[in-house]
């Protein structure tokens, strides 16, 4: 009588063993809900068996059907040969608790702009009932809009894209929490399409990958729209913008929160007047920033002003 065969013996841990020797051995990219191999693994094993993605202990010495390895190893298989964000093939990503529908439409969700938003902002915003308007630019999938309304449930939030694709898969998601009569999906490039709007609070991630960088993203990130990441030369087209124009769209004691990414000494040294203050994040201090509305008064000008030129007055300031 023939023993067993060999993939009905087999555990979870085996099969994230076997995955993470894989994922390293093909030299894949991460970065996009994990950083890691291992992570990857578990994250890929634990949706192909329908687990909780958030306990793994629990379930390590379970034994795996030949089924579910199958299911599992194509996955595994799938993300080593297409090259792709595992979100774009499990078609879901996580921010904190809270689940999102994700396809190549979008960019994966991964902001440090959710963290501070579960902690309400505080210690900055010190009444979250006081924020009754509020706008997340380049919404995307929606997720940070629905984070925003969970968060501040007074609040009316405006989300905005540019890309229609984007904003049919935030519809979904808007829809999925039931939010639909509290956040208003619009097409907008930027603030163009708001008319006369006011807010409490404005939330953006958007664009902020120099030209440089975008020529030397691993495959990974080529799956994205590049219309999501790419922020011009150097990369802060998009956020020029929101420094100029964002002190006419909030009120008076209103407050501007974007994500930038680990770029905190090129901002600083394109606009060395603005008073810029960079919460910690899992990321660091070097990943988003607050300005007040009274902070953005002289924002215009200084957005104005060409790279080379502000780059001479920052080092002015500094000698001075």
């Amino acid at each position: 009588m023939s023993g067993p065969h060999p993939a009905a013996s087999a555990t979870v841990h085996d099969l994230i063993a076997e995955a993470h020797a894989r994922f390293r051995r093909a030299r894949l990219a991460f970065g996009h809900g994990t950083t890691n191999a291992w992570d990857e693994a578990v994250y890929l094993v634990l949706h192909a068996l329908k687990l909780p993605p958030d306990r793994l202990t629990p379930f390590l010495a379970r034994k795996v059907t030949v089924a579910e390895r199958e299911r599992a190893l194509h996955l595994i298989g799938e993300r080593i040969r297409r090259r792709v964000p595992a979100a774009y093939l499990t078609r879901e990503a996580w921010l904190g608790d809270a689940r999102f529908y994700v396809d190549e439409r979008v960019i994966v969700p991964r902001s440090y702009l959710a963290e501070l938003l579960h902690a309400r902002l505080a210690p900055w915003i010190a009444q979250p009932a006081r924020i009754k308007q509020a706008l997340d630019l380049c919404t995307g999938s929606g997720c940070l809009a629905v984070v925003l309304a969970r968060m501040f449930p007074a609040a009316r939030v405006d989300a905005v894209d540019i890309s229609p694709a984007a904003l049919a898969v935030a519809r979904r998601n808007v829809a999925a929490y039931r939010l639909q009569r509290r956040v208003r999906l619009l097409q907008s490039d930027l603030f163009s399409a708001l008319r006369g709007e006011r807010y409490d609070l404005i939330i953006a991630n958007p664009p902020y990958v120099s030209a440089a960088v975008m020529r030397k993203l691993p495959p990974e990130y080529r799956h994205e729209p590049s219309l999501a990441l790419a922020g011009g030369a150097d990369g802060f087209d998009a956020v020029r913008i929101i420094l100029r124009e964002a002190a006419q769209r909030l009120t008076g004691g209103g407050l501007l929160v974007v994500e930038v990414g680990h770029n905190r000494k090129r901002l600083e040294a394109r606009f060395p007047h603005l008073p810029f203050v960079w919460p910690q994040t899992s990321g660091g201090d070097d990943c988003v920033f607050m300005l007040e509305r009274r902070d953005l008064t002289g924002a215009a000008r200084a957005a104005a002003v060409p790279p080379q030129r502000a780059r001479r007055a920052g080092a002015a300031s500094r000698r001075r």
